[in-house]
């Protein structure tokens, strides 16, 4: 975050370690982890959970289900992950963004439940799903990219006879998936966007 939000662009990732620790010592390297952990919790068991639940609705099991299928399914899930999880993101971005404040406009939350408690009494509930637009874009692709690949690659590694359904495949599976270029560039793009979105004019957000 302290990276993609810097509004020069010139420090690298050994100097921003370095301006951490010199600002807020050790714990500035963990300000917002406790929203991070709130957002991974809301978006990722969210897109997984619906996921899972919506495939079984469908007739056979997963290896009868056409590509088309499981993409459609996984937007749905990133879609309803992403619009849930942006409270979240939205405190995370800016827990870690309060040590760029001067020390009399920070909002100094002690944590991510207090941080959404303040924002929706101080601000509205709209306020907690600032962004949620990009947010939600961002799940639907990476999902795509993530489940329903993960899924295709299984199935034709188990198809051929050559790997069993078994950990081994779940682990070949998982990384292909991730290693493939719409995956990265989806994640990434869309984290960037999302990220620069919430943390334009930091101040005033």
């Amino acid at each position: 975050v302290h990276l993609q939000t810097q509004q020069q662009g010139k420090l690298t990732i050994g100097q921003m370690v370095v301006k951490i620790y010199r600002g807020d010592g050790i714990r500035g390297f963990y300000n917002g982890i406790s929203a991070s952990l709130l957002r991974q919790l809301t978006y990722s068991t969210t897109r997984f959970g619906m996921y899972e639940t919506i495939k079984k609705q469908f007739p056979g099991d997963s290896t009868t289900i056409p590509f088309y299928q499981k993409a459609l399914i996984a937007g749905v899930s990133g879609a309803c992950g992403g619009w849930v999880g942006t409270p979240g993101d939205m405190v995370n971005v800016r827990m870690q963004n309060d040590m760029k404040l001067a020390p009399e406009k920070r909002r100094n939350y002690k944590h991510a439940i207090d941080g959404v408690i303040r924002v929706y009494r101080e601000e509205g509930i709209t306020k907690l799903f600032n962004g949620a637009t990009m947010a939600t874009a961002r799940a639907i692709l990476m999902t795509i990219g993530q489940l329903s690949f993960y899924d295709q690659i299984k199935q034709i590694a188990i198809a051929s006879g050559y790997m069993k359904d078994n950990l081994t495949t779940h682990f070949f599976s998982s990384f292909l998936a991730v290693c493939i270029l719409p995956y990265f560039f989806m994640n990434s793009v869309g984290s960037w966007l999302l990220i620069r979105q919430l943390s334009s004019r930091i101040e005033k957000f």
